[in-house]
């Protein structure tokens, strides 16, 4: 197991441009890969690549999952909300990173 697998089982942050298969990111999120590829429909994570043999996942996919997983673990929320939420809770973090370029934070 590669050290960027290792990373991740701890739940460790991955960047941006680190890429995953659809087996890493399942085991990465503890998820079957037929939850990720529901996740995938809903727009909640996005694969590169043509074909889901030869899909590939950035590192964010793996903090989106867990938030999503979180949201509806811990508030009931169905898939389609998660992802809402999940969008609307990474545009509030560029917001607030905006706001701190300009240093209105």
């Amino acid at each position: 197991m590669g050290n960027e697998m290792l990373s991740l089982l701890n739940g460790d942050v991955l960047e941006e441009d680190v890429e995953l298969s659809l087996a890493e990111l399942s085991s990465a999120c503890r998820l079957p890969a037929e939850q990720l590829l529901e996740m995938v429909e809903y727009g909640l994570i996005e694969p590169l690549g043509g074909q889901p043999g030869r899909w590939r996942f950035s590192g964010v996919s793996v903090q989106r999952v867990r938030c999503a997983q979180r949201l509806r673990r811990d508030l009931g929320v169905n898939l389609a909300g998660a992802a809402l939420a999940v969008e609307l809770l990474e545009e509030i973090e560029r917001l607030r990173a905006r706001l701190r370029r300009v240093g209105l934070e």
